[in-house]
């Protein structure tokens, strides 16, 4: 290992606990050990601990698994009732601690308005009588049960009721008895969720969304009373050497309800800014609190606690490492933490832990792999959100993503494996075919070593004179060093196996290849605008591999996720980009997560590029465009170079039957999880 990162791997407590080393697993929604929302919730997960138990194989040292609701999302049951599901906690943590990691389940009050209530819920809460007929099943004005009457994050169509002191005491309660039953199942403590990320304990402790007149509103003391109110109960029921985390936000970096600041945006903070902090954590601490796991932000500015990759790395860890001087206990940092980095500041004393969350989603032996200075095998989160929490929202809508995703989270793009041990496995072929592949991007790539590692002959046909197709295009900008690594780490991946490339060999025709399957994975072709002098126009992945420069000025037709980055690359490049789209919203999209796509959005507004929405392109010029806006008013538009990104149309080289299979955006335009899960589902059964 190198010598950088020997601060990662020195012991240290959390009160009386000893962990091992200083990488901390942070918590994920969906890996609850007690369940999601699949099978109703409340069970003991054997899916959620199996990608544990492979965890602590791979030597972290501390596991702190996603949030378990105190009262389940459906059927409104107590975790507490459910005792036959401590007792398989028990023999679960018993393998945990055979491999030398410590745990921690955490347990949340709620989320108040931050509930991500999907789109078909919001006409049921709307509808009074069907809401109280549902309620048995699932309690919509419960789930979202906030401090005082507030506006949903997720809907403007939904107003969240305030949450009842009796209601409050129940869960305090809960809290309690809870915890003493992981102590009983040998958890080694538990952590509060949380004063963090604008969840229901937040929202109390902050004055913008805190309106209470009683004991839980007004003052500082007050605000926090729900959180210490918790973390008081459990010590009195486990005792006080039992230890206690708490999930925190440093700073809100909010401006408004569903507005977030930007890195560098100087605002007016109206959640809670450093100063209040440097007092909340010393009261936290005085209650009882063992540890603070930190990082900044709320759900009104969510790029901060679940960061894309358009935020820098180790993006919080300047708030955290301030906000350890005011207490005595450990505090945790997490936020795209880099090894390096952590360790220095580990190091430096400036922190006491590492929290890393969605690399494990990605590449759940990379703790492994440094220890063992196998960086380069070690697969990159590029901070997509495709299936780990594809939350998605743009206007008119709620929470977009499917029922279907909605239960089954924290999955990764990359590894379809993940939380998905039954469906997506590797298993040997009984008849071992030659294979080949045409086309060399992702998808191409991923279903040549799933094919390989299953026994299979395989050769790879690539018309250029490089592997990575499209994507190699989409990592260019300078803020996509991740999907950068991940094309390298595919090229090494797949010289790891008896896989023959030929570059610059493009097939025209299948019936001439000699295999026994062929896998078609062609990729996609851009759109055509169909527009008067579109022929002046510049395609998105021309621009994108420098095929053809830009001036100062460039409008951006089409608002999607491709044309947004391409503004945004156009912005941090000093040139100034205007955005055309047609929808009444940015990235209208249900597989793209809100934090991705919050940032961008509020990028723009903060740094004021001009966004044309509700506005089609009627001619493209040498300098300039017409565009025309949904009341029939035409502007000009000048300009020096005009891109065009209106989507991709499947491209494949043959069609499906017989030996011919097709993958990827050649199958159908998505993304990576689409490309790599559908390549899985292809290889397995070769």
């Amino acid at each position: 290992m190198d010598a950088k990162y020997e601060a990662l791997f020195t012991p240290w407590k959390i009160g009386n606990v000893e962990i091992k080393n200083r990488i901390v697993l942070c918590p994920m929604g969906g890996t609850s050990l007690f369940g999601w929302m699949e099978h109703t919730g409340n069970h003991f997960d054997k899916e959620a601990a199996n990608f544990f138990i492979e965890i602590a194989k791979n030597n972290v040292g501390l596991i702190i698994p996603g949030i378990a609701p105190i009262k389940s999302t459906f059927m409104n049951q107590w975790l507490y009732q459910n005792k036959k599901m401590f007792k398989e906690l028990k023999e679960f943590m018993d393998e945990i601690h055979s491999y030398g990691a410590k745990l921690f389940i955490q347990l949340t009050a709620g989320m108040g308005r931050s509930w991500a209530i999907p789109t078909p819920l919001v006409m049921l809460h709307n509808m009074p009588v069907v809401r109280d007929i549902i309620k048995p099943i699932i309690n919509i004005p419960y789930q979202s049960a906030s401090p005082s009457e507030l506006p949903s994050r997720w809907s403007d169509k939904v107003k969240c009721r305030a949450i009842t002191v009796k209601e409050i005491e129940e869960i305090v309660d809960a809290f309690a008895k809870t915890a003493a039953l992981c102590k009983e199942a040998g958890v080694d403590g538990v952590e509060v969720h949380a004063v963090h990320e604008g969840y229901l304990l937040d929202q109390f402790t902050l004055k913008y969304t805190n309106k209470r007149t009683d004991k839980y509103g007004g003052s500082l003391e007050n605000r926090y009373r729900f959180a210490t109110d918790i973390v008081k109960a459990i010590k009195e029921k486990c005792g006080k050497d039992y230890p206690v985390s708490l999930r925190y936000s440093v700073e809100s970096k909010v401006k408004d309800f569903c507005v977030g600041a930007v890195p560098g945006e100087e605002y007016t903070e109206i959640g809670r800014d450093m100063a209040e902090s440097e007092k909340a954590v010393k009261l936290l601490q005085d209650a009882g609190y063992d540890m603070l796991n930190a990082d900044n932000g709320t759900y009104d500015s969510w790029y901060w606690a679940h960061p894309p990759m358009y935020m820098p790395q180790n993006c919080n860890l300047q708030d955290v490492a301030h906000i350890k001087k005011f207490v005595d206990i450990p505090v945790v940092c997490a936020g795209r933490m880099e090894p390096d980095v952590g360790a220095k500041a580990v190091a430096d004393g400036l922190i006491d832990g590492v929290g890393v969350a969605r690399q494990f989603l990605a590449d759940a032996e990379w703790v492994t792999k440094l220890l063992e200075d196998r960086l380069e095998d070690i697969r990159p989160c590029i901070c997509c959100h495709n299936a780990c929490f594809n939350m998605a929202h743009y206007k008119g809508v709620a929470n977009a993503q499917s029922i279907y995703d909605a239960s089954h989270i924290a999955r990764c793009a990359l590894d379809p494996r993940v939380m998905q041990s039954n469906k997506y496995k590797i298993t040997p072929a009984k008849n071992k075919k030659k294979i080949a592949v045409i086309g060399g991007g992702i998808g191409g790539m991923e279903v040549a070593i799933v094919a390989a590692k299953r026994g299979h002959t395989v050769e790879l046909f690539e018309k250029s004179d490089k592997l990575g197709g499209v994507f190699i295009a989409a990592a260019a900008p300078s803020f996509k060093e991740k999907d950068r690594e991940l094309i390298a780490w595919y090229c090494r991946e797949l010289a790891k196996y008896p896989i023959k490339v030929h570059f610059n060999a493009e097939v025209t025709d299948v019936t001439v290849i000699d295999a026994d399957e062929i896998i078609v994975a062609t990729g996609a072709k851009a759109n055509k605008l169909p527009v008067k002098g579109a022929e002046y126009g510049i395609e998105a992945v021309d621009y994108l591999l420098g095929k053809k420069p830009v001036g100062e000025n460039v409008v951006v037709i089409g608002g999607g996720l491709t044309g947004c980055e391409i503004a945004y690359d156009l912005y941090l490049q000093g040139k100034k980009p205007t955005i055309v789209e047609m929808k009444n919203d940015l990235i209208v999209s249900d597989k793209i997560c809100l934090a991705n796509t919050s940032y961008l959005r509020d990028f723009f507004s903060a740094n004021k590029v001009p966004v044309l929405l509700e506005t089609k392109t009627e001619e493209i010029r040498e300098n300039g465009v017409t565009v025309v806006d949904k009341n029939g008013n035409k502007t000009e538009i000048p300009a020096d170079s005009v891109i065009v990104s209106v989507g991709y149309k499947s491209a494949p080289l043959a069609k499906k039957g017989g030996r011919v299979h097709i993958v990827g955006d050649a199958h159908k335009v998505g993304n990576l999880r689409t490309v790599i899960w559908q390549a899985w589902d292809v290889a397995m059964k070769l």
